[in-house]
């Protein structure tokens, strides 16, 4: 079982450059912190689509011998963890369809509210899905030629689909940007030397030597063809922004920038934050490597309290294919980070994470450092309780699973077995990253979800389409009966 959040997807694409597939696959490499289930590139050579997908991580599915059979001056790449959809090869992404308008493929970083409703209708219509995902709706959305009787272009089946999405398509002659109106996942476009690229963040360009332009604007479409880069905006009324703020928090690399701001500098600030809400009298700081890294350090700046690496991550562990039995869980948590005694035995530890959602890895860290004789073990974390479950593309549980929604703070720190606990408040959380609150989503810490969410009406459809599928199966095991009978 893992214990942190899943990241949700990553996207990427190449436009205009000879080595278009080997550029996308060091892109995704630099994005393979956004998902570690399924990658794949799809590439356009003249015209023609040619792709390659596959379960596992980046480099375990890309050779240079699969590289070489992926010609072509534009490219989109995707790198997955499931958020809609299970874990199979045919949900991989990026998704690709041949109709009246031609090849299209889709990378989607993001979850769609209204993924249901729009995919019954769709079904209503006669179109067969081949995937779970709900980006097959988005490619089956632009894929029709008409809406409602209307003329259908990008702008129309944008307009249609409703919550989180980042998203790269490509045509047979053009590479397309699009960002929700809300803004929720990150997208920015850089520039080669040779061609365009697009990508969910800036770590991706630095990687391939390109010049970051500018963010991709919430609600834009930025079209790159042979004449250049051309901006739409498809929602001409401003909706509110609500850019993921768990990005800074956990999902974004430390060295990316996300609107303007580097994701290290501002989780160094939620450390300092964390100093000047609740100053500690401690011997140590220390972090949980790797996603506490910044913040102990800016808490450690703040108060000149020392900092020490006293737990060392095996960046080697990859994933266990073991029963997740209690032994096993154990087993992978003391395999993934081993404590070094002598640099806290007889002192008074803080411990600094960046989240708690179930608390069982940081009972376990706790435990570790008392038993290696801490005499004091504070747990300090750089986000708020996480109280609320995310619909916009994060594995964030509904709220029976989410210790803070359950349980009281002095309740938690019992359970975790530490001396204290504390966790950023929310104005501190805003206060580092330097931008307003109205910049952001933080539905799950605040339960204000910017975009209207009915999970009963899910529920509607999906147990409809349930009977639907279970009144097909019995109808065909009579059929089989009755030939039997024959």
């Amino acid at each position: 079982m893992e214990h942190y959040p899943k990241h949700y997807c990553g996207v990427f694409g190449i436009y205009g450059h000879p080595n278009a597939a080997e550029l996308t696959y060091y892109g995704l490499y630099a994005l393979q912190h956004r998902g570690q289930e399924s990658a794949g590139i799809v590439t356009c050579d003249d015209g023609q689509f040619r792709e390659h997908k596959g379960m596992g991580l980046v480099s375990q599915i890309f050779s240079s011998d699969v590289l070489h059979k992926l010609p072509g001056t534009m490219a989109v790449g995707h790198t997955r963890y499931s958020t809609t959809g299970s874990s199979h090869i045919k949900n991989a992404q990026p998704l690709t369809v041949d109709c009246k308008r031609g090849q299209l493929a889709v990378a989607h970083n993001g979850n769609l509210t209204n993924a249901s409703q729009l995919r019954d209708e769709l079904e209503d219509k006669g179109l067969i899905f081949q995937t779970t995902v709900d980006s097959e709706i988005i490619l089956m959305l632009l894929a029709q030629p008409t809406i409602g009787g209307r003329d259908n272009n990008l702008i129309e089946s944008v307009r249609r689909i409703e919550g989180a999405y980042s998203l790269v398509i490509m045509t047979e002659q053009e590479m397309i940007g699009v960002r929700d109106p809300h803004g929720f996942r990150p997208l920015c476009l850089g520039k080669l030397e040779d061609g365009w690229v697009l990508s969910s963040e800036t770590c991706a360009l630095d990687l391939i030597h390109a010049k970051y332009v500018r963010d991709v604007e919430p609600g834009e479409i930025v079209i790159i063809n042979k004449d250049g880069v051309r901006s739409i905006q498809a929602f001409p009324e401003q909706e509110r922004r609500a850019f993921c703020v768990f990005e800074y928090v956990y999902f974004a690399r430390p060295d990316s920038n996300i609107a303007n701001r580097n994701v290290y500098k501002v989780r160094v600030e939620m450390g300092r934050e964390l100093a000047r809400e609740f100053p500690i009298d401690a011997d140590v700081i220390v972090p949980v490597p790797d996603s506490g890294n910044s913040a102990a350090l800016g808490y450690s700046l703040q108060t000149n309290i020392p900092y020490e690496m006293a737990f060392v991550r095996n960046h080697y562990i990859g994933r266990s294919f073991l029963q997740p039995s209690q032994l096993i869980r154990d087993f992978h948590v003391r395999v993934k980070l081993n404590l070094i005694p002598e640099v806290v035995k007889g002192k008074r530890v803080v411990i600094v994470d960046d989240s708690i959602v179930r608390g069982t890895t940081c009972k376990a860290r706790v435990n570790n450092l008392k038993e290696a004789g801490a005499k004091e073990v504070h747990v300090l974390v750089s986000c708020p309780p996480h109280m609320h479950p995310c619909v916009y593309g994060i594995d964030f549980p509904d709220r029976s699973k989410l210790m803070a929604a359950n349980c009281s703070i002095d309740d938690i720190r019992k359970y975790l077995n530490a001396d204290s606990l504390h966790y950023l408040s929310q104005e501190g959380l805003v206060k580092a990253t330097g931008l307003p609150r109205e910049s952001f989503c933080m539905a799950c810490y605040d339960g204000n979800y910017p975009v209207a969410y009915d999970p009963s009406v899910d529920k509607e459809i999906m147990e409809r389409r349930r009977s639907r599928h279970e009144g097909l199966s019995e109808s065909l095991a009579k059929d089989q009966a009755q030939i039997k009978l024959l």
